[in-house]
């Protein structure tokens, strides 16, 4: 079953006019990572996982992210799971 981005896009204007913010926040990043093929978003779930990967590493996916894809809200996602997990003593260390 898939959905095009632009639906996910319109959902989430939907969402924002009901004052459900939060959500459309959701399918907004969801309209991004259908250009992404499911196999590197799987790799990508993984290596957001606590102590799987490094700071560099995350920052080189929300590189990719922004850069290959032009999902530039996922890529501002990982760039502050990276800080968080870097705060909290969850990255993997080399």
């Amino acid at each position: 079953m898939r959905i095009t981005p632009e639906t996910l896009r319109l959902q989430a204007q939907i969402a924002d006019g009901v004052g459900r913010n939060q959500f459309a926040g959701n399918l907004r990043r969801a309209a991004e990572l259908t250009a992404i093929p499911d196999n590197r978003v799987l790799e990508i779930y993984n290596a957001l996982r606590p102590y799987r990967s490094t700071k560099p590493e995350l920052l080189a996916i929300a590189d990719e992210l922004e850069q290959q894809y032009n999902a530039k809200i996922n890529a501002d996602f990982v760039r502050e799971a990276a800080g968080v997990y870097e705060r909290r003593n969850r990255l993997r260390t080399e």
